[in-house]
């Protein structure tokens, strides 16, 4: 309890010397954002989350495949395709969000121009 005190007094003694250096003038330089354009910043990070969450999907396909092909007993075979399917139906899932966030920005690319 006391070391949380202690974090929690010097988070708030902290504060205001990392609010005081963000000026009000040119935030974008201040923050080391740059100047890309916010539309496609965000589809970067977008993109590069779901690039990253598919890399992790095959990643348990694989693992659990190499678990499944080497399993001895059943119970750990089950395990197994189980981790498989939960992988593959993540993977469906991540495919579906990139599908929609294409769509989306495919679609708000002529509005906002």
């Amino acid at each position: 309890m006391k070391k949380l005190f202690r974090i929690a007094t010097l988070g708030i003694l902290l504060l205001p010397v990392s609010a005081s250096a963000v000026t009000i003038d040119n935030v974008g330089s201040t923050l080391g954002l740059g100047s890309a354009d916010l539309k496609q910043t965000v589809i970067n990070i977008i993109q590069w989350v779901l690039g990253l969450l598919g890399l992790i999907a095959v990643v348990m396909i694989i693992l659990g495949s190499i678990i499944a092909a080497t399993s001895a007993d059943s119970d750990r075979g089950e395990a197994a395709k189980r981790t498989i399917t939960a992988a593959v139906i993540g993977l469906i899932v991540i495919l579906l969000a990139w599908a929609i966030v294409t769509f989306v920005i495919g679609a708000t690319s002529n509005v906002t121009k």
